[in-house]
């Protein structure tokens, strides 16, 4: 039998009908610039669609994510100010249900794309740093639910309980947990900066806990912002979480020597 010469990558590709892209060929280090605007069309198009795809799932079941959503604001009942309201409220929750539930996909669809113009060691440093800043996130999501929403709304409940009668607009009600429960979740990822910034040699973690005293300012300052309440049990709270992802950054920098 003749040795026939051996096919490259990118030859196996075309003859069966795969298209060539970075994801597919690791090692083609060029691309056109018509390549690159190319995928990333496709890998956008593709993230809009399952986007829209998640978003339609979570509106069709829109009553029961609303239960979920209703459930700490024990005791308030919800009105409806104007025509369509609660409709358009509805709409702004399936989205935004939409893009938390999706974003696991999108992320992965954005990987693919930066991947392969990465070096070994930026691979290494970005798939456990996407990974643990999901994870993050999502933890951040649970405390603000489970812990920030419901003494926000029993400060605001309890506020002017003598005065008026808690009847909220559901809208303006969304609006203030959907802000409230995404900030968090961004506030939860200070152990990622402060491990990119380990990492990058720019500030190690013994100067991160030697400036302890700064921190606990900066963290005073950005629970006041984040939690709309001004009762001092909700800025405990945010406070004392962020102080403590704070200094588990500090001290995974210090075992990993950074």
């Amino acid at each position: 039998m003749l040795n026939q010469p051996s096919k490259s990558a990118e030859d196996f590709f075309n003859e069966y009908g795969i298209r060539t892209t970075r994801s597919n060929l690791l090692t083609n280090d060029e691309m056109s610039l018509s390549e690159h605007i190319e995928e990333f069309n496709q890998r956008l198009i593709f993230c809009l669609i399952m986007l829209t795809v998640f978003t339609a799932g979570c509106f069709f079941d829109i009553k029961a994510i609303v239960q979920v959503l209703q459930a700490p604001a024990i005791g308030i009942k919800f009105l409806q100010f104007g025509p369509g309201e609660y409709f358009f409220a509805s709409i702004k929750i399936a989205l935004f249900c939409g893009l938390v539930t999706s974003s696991p996909l999108l992320i992965y669809q954005l990987l693919l794309y930066v991947i392969p113009g990465m070096t070994k060691n930026e691979r290494k440093i970005l798939l456990p740093a996407t990974i643990a800043s999901g994870i993050l996130f999502g933890l951040g999501l649970i405390f603000s639910y489970f812990f920030l929403v419901p003494a926000a709304l029993k400060f605001f409940i309890a506020y002017g309980a003598d005065v008026v009668e808690p009847f909220w607009s559901f809208e303006q009600y969304f609006n203030f947990i959907a802000v409230l429960i995404f900030s968090t979740g961004l506030a939860f990822q200070v152990p990622i900066i402060q491990i990119v910034i380990g990492y990058l040699g720019i500030i190690s973690g013994k100067s991160m806990l030697n400036v302890w005293k700064y921190a606990v300012v900066i963290a005073t300052i950005l629970s006041a912002i984040i939690t709309p309440s001004t009762d001092p049990i909700t800025q405990i709270l945010m406070s004392g979480a962020l102080l403590t992802l704070y200094f588990g950054g500090s001290l995974f920098l210090i075992i990993c020597n950074k």
